[in-house]
């Protein structure tokens, strides 16, 4: 008797001892469920995660697991537009289980009702078609499923449209999406208070310690009493973030309703280090090395205006400038400088001193400028004759860029006009006109390829080229021009050298595949010519294929072009844009 009952004891410690080793056995979960939802399951339910598997909680209280996963699979499937789903655990094996979930009928919008109230709806910005464009926009219409984040974006969406311009206040005044399990539908109801319309008062300017009292004012475009847009103050941060005076920028107003007549425009800034030095150098095969030392100075004799002075040495081109930009009145901005340069260029050696006023005037993606410039430039040709000449001239630009990025464009188009010259009543030997334009376009094709298209057009109008400064005539040929030639090496020749001309002719076609977001491959076909007369015009072709590498400077451009009339093979490097 003794002798059973020890046995029936050891029994039974057994059993307890393969318990909780049975316990402690890893489990596995086998995920049933259609592909529409099976993706946000395995995500975000605890339940299919491998370490919650593991967790000791998990091991301890399987049924307890299980209820939570009902619960947040329900409650998942919800957000989802599921309100009915069927969620069953098969359990036969321990070890082995599967989560069988069917979602059911996806809830789908039987109705939409949108309302506005405050002076939105009273005054009626834009009338009832501009209410009727505001519920067209609505990013959540009849027949699309119910989701729980779409329902949240299409709110925001709506809200965020009414408040960017004139209504700063609109809030969301009610918000409701009645759901109907049975019948698997929702009906939404939003109602957006616009609140009183904001009209803008005048700055209030903080954080200028050592800059002038009405500097940020001068970079403003915004009129007291105009309508808020929160587009024209972003674009106002944008622009006073541009300039070398602030290191940080906030515009904002109060969106207090009762300050809607005229709220102020709230700007904090700091100040930026006012000066600056620095070194740098880079190579391109047009003019060979180059180091650069520059200087500014962003508050000169404490009023705000911005002083740049350097001296840029290159291996075919050497130049000491300095330049002084007035703070902007309105959408002008004036500048005035000196520049010492010396380059030699095929053949051509040019000495040039000149002083120059400019008045740029910006319009959107518009930029014009008016330039009045006094020089003296010596020409000496290799082989030819020395001449010398003063002149005063007189420049307009016109330039458009409509592009999606003026770094690196890869949709849009530049278009760029210039009319100069100069009188022989001032200085001149003869009366001269340069006309010049421009044309680039960025077509984008399959993806992140592009096709660029270029052409440029200049004629100088005169009886001839003497005494007109070499920048009022042509010379084309290397990167950025004529591939294939050197670096102005199509135009007159003069002795052995390539001087100016009168005409000017380039066209290019090039297209980019970029097969990794920062590197590319290129090819291309140039043609172009520059000449005294339109008699003497020879169109030169090139052609090739070229590397292309995205910099934060720009694309940078390394092409092997093959120059068709001179049977030559030439390497070009340099940035792949220049504006």
């Amino acid at each position: 008797m003794r002798t059973r009952c020890l046995g029936a004891a050891l029994a039974v410690g057994l059993t307890l001892a393969a318990a909780p080793a049975a316990a402690q056995q890893a489990l596995t979960v086998r995920l049933e469920a259609p592909d529409t939802v099976r993706p946000v399951l395995e995500e975000h339910i605890r339940l299919l995660k491998r370490d919650a598997l593991m967790l000791p909680e998990a091991q301890a209280d399987r049924v307890a697991m299980t209820r939570r996963a009902r619960r947040e699979i329900a409650e998942l499937l919800a957000t989802e537009g599921y309100f009915s789903p069927r969620i069953r655990f098969d359990r036969e094996d321990p070890a082995n289980w599967v989560l069988a979930v069917e979602p059911g009928q996806r809830t789908e919008i039987a109705a939409v009702e949108i309302d506005f109230t405050g002076d939105l709806a009273v005054s009626g910005e834009g009338g009832k078609e501009y209410l009727d464009l505001l519920r067209a926009s609505w990013g959540l219409p009849v027949g699309q499923p119910f989701r729980q984040a779409a329902w949240d974006a299409a709110k925001t969406a709506l809200l965020d449209t009414v408040s960017a311009h004139r209504y700063a206040a609109a809030r969301i005044a009610e918000s409701r999406a009645e759901i109907d399990p049975e019948t698997a539908q929702a009906r939404l109801k939003v109602r957006i208070d616009s609140g009183p319309a904001f009209y803008l008062g005048e700055l209030e300017v903080e954080g200028l310690e050592h800059l002038p009292a009405d500097l940020v004012l001068r970079y403003s475009q915004l009129r007291p009493g105009s309508p808020y847009d929160r587009e024209q103050l972003l674009a106002f941060q944008t622009d006073l973030q541009n300039t070398p005076h602030f290191g940080s920028v906030i515009v904002d107003i109060e969106r207090d309703p009762a300050l809607a007549a005229a709220v102020p425009v709230r700007v904090q800034v700091t100040e930026a280090l006012p000066r600056y030095a620095g070194v740098g150098a880079g190579y391109s095969t047009n003019t060979g090395a180059r180091v650069e030392f520059s200087y500014r100075d962003s508050n000169l004799r404490k009023r705000g205006w911005e002083f740049s002075t350097g001296l840029r040495l290159e291996q075919r081109r050497q130049a000491l400038y300095a330049d002084v930009f007035l703070p902007p009145r309105g959408r002008h901005r004036d500048s005035f400088g000196a520049l010492v340069e010396s380059s030699d260029l095929e053949g051509l050696q040019v000495d040039t001193q000149a002083v120059g006023a400019t008045r740029t005037t910006l319009r959107g993606d518009i930029e014009t400028q008016l330039a009045l410039r006094l020089q003296h430039e010596k020409i000496e040709p290799a082989g030819g004759e020395a001449r010398t000449s003063n002149t005063l001239t007189a420049n307009w630009t016109w330039i458009k860029r409509a592009v999606n990025d003026l770094l690196d464009p890869t949709d849009g188009y530049l278009l760029e006009y210039q009319i100069g010259g100069g009188p022989e009543i001032a200085l001149a030997e003869q009366d001269f006109l340069r006309l010049y334009s421009r044309f680039v376009r960025y077509q984008p094709v399959r993806g992140s390829d592009v096709f660029i298209l270029r052409g440029e057009a200049g004629v100088t109008l005169a009886d001839s080229r003497d005494g007109i400064p070499q920048d009022f005539l042509f010379r084309t040929g290397g990167a950025q021009s004529v591939r294939g030639y050197d670096y102005l090496s199509l135009g007159v020749k003069d002795g052995n050298a390539t001087v100016g001309g009168r005409y000017l002719a380039t066209a290019s076609a090039e297209y980019v595949h970029w097969y990794k977001p920062q590197w590319g491959t290129a090819v291309f076909i140039d043609a172009g010519d520059a000449a005294d007369s339109r008699e003497d015009f020879d169109l030169r072709v090139g052609y090739g294929v070229g590397a292309r590498w995205r910099s934060p400077a720009g694309p940078l451009a390394i092409d092997l072009a093959w120059g068709h009339q001179e049977r030559s093979l030439r390497l070009h490097f340099g940035v792949a844009i220049a504006f």
